[in-house]
């Protein structure tokens, strides 16, 4: 049975292409857990989502490769939640908009901020 949460987070998290493409073959082979453990080493997936995204994977889908691909999943799968997001950042509610993000989608700490982060632009950059 498919986790709403765990399938969301493992949709915007982003996972290097190397290790997509050896998890892909290790499930290929029948090994999904070990696809999922090397899912899970280098980024920021969780293990429910990390088992997702090697469902997603064996299912011809690609995982992003970076955080504006993560966010712009986001934006495809819950835009109401990314204009959420948008006006705690708008009030300057940084550490607000990750909890929301964390708490709707299972994201972790580390891909939430880094989500937040791209959504409202680096810091310093103008």
């Amino acid at each position: 049975m498919t986790n709403t949460k765990a399938r969301t987070a493992a949709l915007i998290t982003p996972v290097g292409r190397e290790a997509q493409d050896e998890a892909r073959a290790l499930a290929a082979d029948g090994r999904t857990g070990k696809a999922a453990r090397r899912l899970r080493r280098g980024s920021w997936l969780k293990r429910g989502p990390a088992r997702e995204a090697v469902e997603l994977l064996a299912g011809g889908h690609a995982l992003p490769t970076s955080t504006a691909q993560g966010l712009a999943a986001l934006r495809e799968l819950d835009a109401g939640l990314v204009g959420e997001l948008t006006a705690l950042l708008d009030d300057g509610q940084q550490i607000a908009a990750v909890k929301l993000l964390r708490e709707r989608t299972g994201v972790d700490l580390a891909g939430g901020y880094h989500l937040v982060l791209e959504l409202g632009g680096r810091p310093g950059e103008d």
